[in-house]
C-alpha cells in the first residue's frame, strides 16, 4: 500500500468515528439540529474527496464500499446544497457509513501498521 493511501485511509477512519458520534445522538436530533446536519455534510464531503484520491491512487475498494458513489455524493452536497434531503443523508450516515467502517477495517489496520512502522 502506498503511504499516501495509508494516510487517506487513516483520515477516513477518524471521520467515520465522527459519523458515529453524530449517529449516536439519534435521528431526531440530527433532523432538528442544523449544526449536526452541517457536520454530517462536511464529513461526507471529506469522505468523498478521500475516496477520489484513493481511486486515483489505484486502491480498490472492498465489498460494501463504492468510491465513485462517495465522490458523486460529495459533488451533490457541494453543488446542490439547497436540495439536500436530510432523511437521505441520515440513511447514509446511520446505515451506509457504518458498513464502510466494517468493510474498511482490514485496510485501516494495514494503513496504521504501515505508518507506525514506516513501511513503503
Amino acid at each position: 500500500m502506498d503511504r499516501r493511501a495509508a494516510k487517506e485511509l487513516l483520515h477516513i477512519e477518524g471521520w467515520l468515528e465522527r459519523v458515529d458520534e453524530i449517529v449516536g445522538r439519534g435521528r431526531d436530533a440530527y433532523l432538528t439540529d442544523d449544526l449536526l446536519q452541517e457536520a454530517g455534510d462536511s464529513l461526507m464531503m471529506k469522505l468523498g474527496e478521500a475516496a477520489n484520491r484513493l481511486s486515483r491512487l489505484g486502491l480498490l475498494e472492498p465489498d460494501g464500499v463504492d468510491w465513485a458513489l462517495a465522490v458523486a455524493n460529495r459533488n451533490y452536497i457541494i453543488h446542490q446544497y439547497d436540495r439536500v434531503n436530510r432523511a437521505m443523508t441520515w440513511v447514509t450516515l446511520a446505515s451506509d457509513l457504518p458498513r464502510w467502517r466494517a468493510s474498511l477495517a482490514p485496510l485501516f489496520a494495514h494503513a496504521a501498521a504501515l505508518i507506525e512502522h514506516g513501511e513503503a
